[in-house]
């Protein structure tokens, strides 16, 4: 592959996710908050939503492999992966407006429709995501230029997410003022982050050129065969244990993050000044994680990360109600998590050669799987966490701070703070202790694997 195409890869895949991760946010962010502060669902219906959102992220997370494996056995004129990226896309997109529409149904007729749009949409978002990521790995077979477009991908999810971040208060506020509720707002919101995820989706289709295309030839993947792909590479297990513990604390803590404004800190349109301050230090930390991988290895990268993010936790959990403290806390936070969040893709790319080296078959769709699934799985335990800490501190029959009791606060910032970093700390002692594909790993495991090949 020439320079010209290279460089291309790393902007045209990298600009694919801008506007999947901002309907992504959508889903996983914004969601409870759309149902229990703008369609304003019932204490009742509200418990039952928990559990339905939590029983389905657990069901899409599982199916991740399943979908790898029907991406994996695809074959076509546009590849194995491009089908699937445009199929999911378009359909998910349709079920993200619906979701976001009021039908003026309540009780078990909404909690009916609620659940039959929310699968729906989950298992046509994970045909796009698993799709999109498992495509990464065949775009090179050199570890440094799957770092320079895992940076450039991570980059632009990270515009796409602080985009929707800093974005989604002032602009369906604005709406509001113009379609005449906050509930029509949502619905053309929605719409328009569906288009921008459409747009942004054609950069990926139409531009990027796979490197590595069928290597070997495989047989069909049978399902059979899709659990002993995945538990015998050690590597990928314990990359997926380490990781789904490490999304869980962060997910839980970013999806507090309105609520924290609005019931803790008193003023809910500060969360946009805070997520800009957040998705420039994250942005900025991607843009120079090439330059320190010059210089130091991913396990040195991995435990400076892991010091930010719990130094961020500490200060945050320490500190006062003040912006300059929180927002200390939160560059700390967030430098650290985008070091972790480029680090996670890059284990798991890694693991494709690791388990072609090791079971002799080279599964990328199967093995980047893995890495929705840990999204998913952390999304799924956090939104019960997030659910049933709203139920129990109170601030589901809150208006404000002042409806909250000191043990509602303590409960509440015990959910935020202190149980993500538990997470994130043992999530990190297992890496540590089980992951062993380091650079001179990875290049004997390339060099026999080219052996193989020329033979």
């Amino acid at each position: 592959m020439n320079s010209t195409q290279i460089k291309k890869n790393r902007w045209m895949y990298g600009l694919g996710t801008v506007g999947r991760d901002m309907v992504y946010s959508l889903f996983s962010m914004q969601l409870m908050f759309y149902l229990t502060d703008v369609l304003e669902i019932s204490l009742d219906t509200l418990f039952y939503v928990t559990i339905i959102m939590m029983i389905v992220r657990v069901f899409d997370a599982v199916n991740d492999p399943f979908m790898g494996v029907l991406v994996d056995n695809t074959k076509s004129r546009w590849g194995k992966f491009k089908p699937w990226i445009l199929v999911g896309v378009i359909i998910s997109g349709i079920f993200t407006i619906i979701m976001f529409t009021d039908f003026q149904l309540r009780g078990a007729q909404f909690l009916v429709m609620f659940t039959t749009v929310y699968v729906l949409w989950e298992i046509s978002f994970t045909a796009n995501d698993i799709a999109y990521w498992s495509m990464l790995p065949s775009l090179s077979s050199d570890q440094k230029e799957r770092e320079r477009i895992g940076a450039i991908a991570r980059i632009c999810a990270n515009i796409g997410l602080f985009t929707f971040v800093v974005g989604v208060v002032p602009i369906t506020h604005w709406l509001a003022g113009i379609t005449g509720s906050l509930v029509s707002a949502y619905t053309v919101f929605a719409i328009s982050l569906v288009v921008i995820m459409w747009f942004f989706q054609m950069f990926t289709l139409v531009g990027v050129k796979e490197e590595i295309k069928d290597v070997n030839v495989e047989e069909t993947t049978k399902v059979s065969e899709l659990f002993g792909i995945i538990f015998n590479n050690d590597q990928l297990l314990w990359t997926t244990v380490s990781m789904v513990l490490f999304q869980v604390g962060y997910m839980s803590t970013t999806s507090f993050g309105l609520y924290y404004f609005k019931y803790v800190f008193g003023d809910e349109g500060m969360y946009s000044v805070f997520a800009a301050i957040l998705g420039i230090s994250q942005l900025a930390a991607l843009t120079v994680f090439p330059r320190f991988s010059k210089h130091y290895n991913r396990k040195q990268l991995y435990f400076a990360a892991t010091i930010l993010v719990v130094s961020g936790y500490l200060v945050f959990f320490f500190s006062p109600s003040h912006m300059l403290f929180i927002g200390v806390a939160g560059i700390l936070l967030f430098v650290g998590q985008a070091f972790i969040q480029l680090l996670m893709l890059m284990f798991i790319s890694d693991t494709v050669e690791y388990g072609e080296w090791k079971l002799g078959r080279r599964n990328d769709s199967v093995t980047l799987s893995l890495q929705p699934f840990i999204n998913k799985m952390g999304s799924a335990i956090s939104a019960g966490i997030v659910g049933f800490t709203l139920i129990i501190s109170g601030m589901k029959e809150a208006v404000g701070p002042q409806d909250m009791t000191p043990l509602g606060l303590n409960i509440f910032k015990f959910s935020m703070l202190i149980l993500p970093l538990i997470l994130i700390v043992i999530g990190y002692w297992v890496y540590r202790t089980k992951y062993i594909i380091d650079e001179k790993k990875f290049e004997e495991i390339q060099h026999e694997l080219q052996e193989r090949r020329n033979q």
